[in-house]
């Protein structure tokens, strides 16, 4: 295999809010594997809460980059495998893992969800993301790009009063996203009259390490809770079992497809809701997480939506939530 890194600057339509940090643009690492004629992209972006660059990703690939040129790749599960010994971390792992797959998915010909045995004509529609911002702003944010689902984000001293002024502008559904903002009682207070106005579920209220807290919202909310920062690698599943309806896997952060395909796996037999995010990522990680939705109950993929400009072309969702798969085959990517 042949690896060539690219670093592109990815400049968002709005300044993106959440409870932590603002942002107005995204750094994303795009790894390419080429064998036998075929180049198969793969993403991770950056991430301060984490504390990844994308100086250190390609300098962790460029440390073992002749150990992977010379792996005689067979199947994305073996590289994994093989990754794995490489001590990489896990957004690391991540683009080098989105590569693989859509690598294989071209060699055979065949789009990834067909190679796992699934089918794409139902799938659930993804919802398009309101930043935390001033009152007006966020409803301007929702009147520019009318939507059947909207994530809200809050983290505010005013949160419900912010979704009561949301929902004088649209009938659509809301979810909220508190990125571990609240404490246990205000989400139990709150989740009664967010439920009132329409909210489908709480995504992270609390602290991730915050157990007893959940303990007490999983029993008490009259809202269903959907793990993020709770749940990052496989391991995280087992027990956000016992403390959530649902999770939210992110690719980036549990290390690809392959593991994220695992987590799957474990969540449906554990009985719960299943979600994949995104983190702002371009068309080529959106197009892995398309791959997933066949087996998902919600998924957040407005990734490359929140964009000015896109770098690559691949699954492309359309006004209204409908989503068109490349006839390309993998993950169907093409970097422009």
């Amino acid at each position: 295999m042949q690896i060539k890194l690219k670093k592109y600057i990815l400049q968002l339509a709005h300044t993106f809010t959440i409870s932590r940090e603002s942002r107005d643009e995204q750094d994303t690492l795009i790894v390419c594997l080429s064998l036998d004629g075929k180049t198969g992209f793969g993403e991770a972006t950056s991430n301060p809460y984490y504390k990844i660059t994308i100086e250190g990703m390609m300098a962790e690939i460029e440390a073992v980059q002749d150990q992977i040129e010379n792996y005689e790749f067979d199947s994305p599960e073996n590289f994994y495998e093989f990754l794995e010994s490489l001590d990489l971390h896990k957004f690391t792992l991540c683009a080098l893992d989105l590569a693989a797959n859509d690598l294989y998915g071209k060699l055979k010909g065949k789009p990834l969800y067909e190679i796992w045995g699934t089918s794409n004509e139902k799938y659930p529609m993804t919802n398009y993301t309101i930043g935390i911002d001033t009152i007006d702003k966020m409803v301007a944010k929702l009147q520019e790009k009318p939507w059947p689902l909207y994530k809200i984000k809050l983290g505010t001293s005013d949160d419900v009063a912010i979704v009561r002024e949301l929902r004088k502008h649209t009938d659509s559904i809301f979810r909220i996203d508190a990125n571990t903002a609240w404490s246990a009682e205000e989400t139990i207070k709150n989740a009664p009259l967010l439920k009132e106005l329409g909210v489908e579920f709480l995504e992270q209220p609390l602290k991730a390490n915050d157990w007893e807290g959940m303990s007490l919202v999983k029993e008490q909310s009259v809202l269903p809770v959907i793990a993020d920062e709770s749940c990052i690698i496989e391991s995280d599943v087992e027990q956000c079992g016992g403390y959530f309806h649902g999770i939210n896997i992110k690719l980036t952060k549990c290390g690809g497809l392959t593991p994220a395909l695992r987590m799957i796996k474990k969540g449906r037999e554990l009985g719960l809701q299943l979600m994949v995010g995104c983190m702002t990522e371009s068309t080529v990680g959106i197009s892995a997480i398309a791959q997933l939705l066949p087996q998902l109950d919600y998924v957040d993929m407005d990734g490359a939506m929140l964009l000015k400009g896109d770098i690559a072309k691949g699954v492309e969702i359309l006004e209204g939530g409908k989503v068109v798969f490349p006839k390309l085959p993998g993950s169907g990517i093409e970097l422009l």
